[in-house]
């Protein structure tokens, strides 16, 4: 039974996680203890676990600015064994900044029957940042938790936190 709120991960992706990974973000192995938390939490709850994960084809435009990550069908574009989905979570591909651009994440929130969600993952100033605003767009309230989002770099994570708490306004979680 869900109180109206979803737990939403972004991009907790072997591309983005591994050592090494195209689209590396060292500090999104330090929140991974974090997010798990939240997911035991959300399940405990009997929230929705929503996972928004980049899937790419190889000739995505983006590659034209960005080296080439998350290709559908890769290893990379897995979630991370340590966040691994488990039967009855939802998995969203997306293919943009924002989990809502030509993905069925309104659809599925609608169906659900979700007005709030706490928004996990990487990176900060990137897809939590794009598709927090989007949601807040939509009405729904969000939850930024802090020791749950990680940026490539800790000026870019700052950036987008006080874009997020001072332009968007949700409530952020120490």
């Amino acid at each position: 039974m869900s109180d109206h709120k979803a737990l939403l991960i972004i991009d907790m992706l072997n591309d983005y996680l591994e050592e090494g990974a195209p689209r590396e973000v060292p500090a999104g192995r330090w929140i991974l203890d974090n997010i798990a938390g939240e997911i035991r939490y959300a399940r405990e709850k009997g929230r929705p676990v929503i996972y928004l994960c980049d899937r790419h084809t190889v000739d995505d435009p983006e590659f034209e600015i960005r080296p080439p990550h998350a290709i559908a069908g890769t290893h990379g574009a897995e979630v991370i064994d340590a966040l691994a989905p488990q039967p009855g979570d939802h998995v969203i591909p997306k293919v943009s900044y924002s989990g809502f651009y030509r993905t069925d994440l309104e659809k599925l929130l609608d169906e659900l029957d979700i007005d709030e969600l706490l928004i996990c993952g990487v990176t900060t100033n990137g897809c939590v940042l794009y598709t927090a605003m989007d949601a807040l767009q939509r009405g729904l309230h969000i939850i930024v938790p802090e020791p749950c989002v990680a940026a490539m770099t800790e000026d870019d994570h700052r950036f987008a936190l006080r874009q997020i708490n001072q332009v968007l306004k949700p409530i952020i979680r120490d």
